[in-house]
């Protein structure tokens, strides 16, 4: 009998913790990362601005997004995708993404919650600062502007009907992860890392027609 790869399809939650404190900073609307993150955006680049030419800022900006793409794809696949042995590791693992993949439509727990995004952020920002100033805050700008894009696009592919050709495919590249094969697919806002680590899934190679596939993601 094949193993059933989730416990529920629904939007449906479940307590986490038994702290109260804890399990509300634990749910989160799909729509804070962009209200929290997007003015960090605009003033890394102003900062970035005064001292860097226009050119040049929005190329770093890119390079920030880039480096965000790869960040996504290994936290994904070697930190999420980790298999502990011990208890504790089983229990920070579905703390962590374990419950994600058991209750992979529960829109509150959909993106990051500000209590790991919020010093994730401040720590990459620390690092960027040191490594790379005055040009960190055109590099900070892209990273966290390509996090707030991934959050977004990580909620749509749970929640929202693709239309376009584009779209559907990365909704399918998601599913599919979820409910056929969480080894391969690790790329949630895009496949690029995905090529070139391997990680690609058989079906996503043949790439099948947008007829077929769009019949399979409604069957999800």
């Amino acid at each position: 009998m094949e193993q059933r790869l989730f416990v529920s399809n629904k939007d449906e939650t479940i307590p986490l913790f038994k702290n109260p404190v804890l399990e509300y900073f634990s749910h989160i609307h799909p729509a804070t990362p962009v209200v929290v993150f997007m003015p960090v955006v605009v003033w890394s680049l102003w900062m970035g601005f005064r001292d860097i030419s226009l050119g040049a800022l929005a190329a770093i900006f890119v390079a920030g997004v880039v480096f965000w793409t790869f960040t996504e794809y290994t936290i994904h696949r070697w930190a999420f995708h980790i298999h502990p042995t011990t208890e504790l590791g089983k229990k920070v693992h579905f703390l962590v993404h374990g419950i994600h993949h058991d209750f992979p439509r529960d829109s509150t727990r959909l993106v990051m919650p500000l209590l790991v995004s919020v010093p994730l952020s401040l720590a990459f920002y620390g690092v960027f600062e040191l490594l790379m100033a005055p040009y960190h805050y055109p590099f900070f700008a892209g990273f966290v502007a390509g996090y707030v894009a991934y959050d977004s696009i990580h909620y749509a592919t749970h929640h929202w009907q693709m239309k376009s050709r584009t779209w559907n495919f990365i909704k399918q590249y998601h599913m599919k992860h979820h409910f056929v094969d969480p080894d391969t697919a690790f790329g949630v806002s895009n496949p690029m890392w995905d090529y070139v680590f391997n990680t690609v899934p058989e079906w996503a190679r043949r790439r099948r027609s947008p007829q077929t596939s769009s019949k399979h993601t409604s069957a999800l």
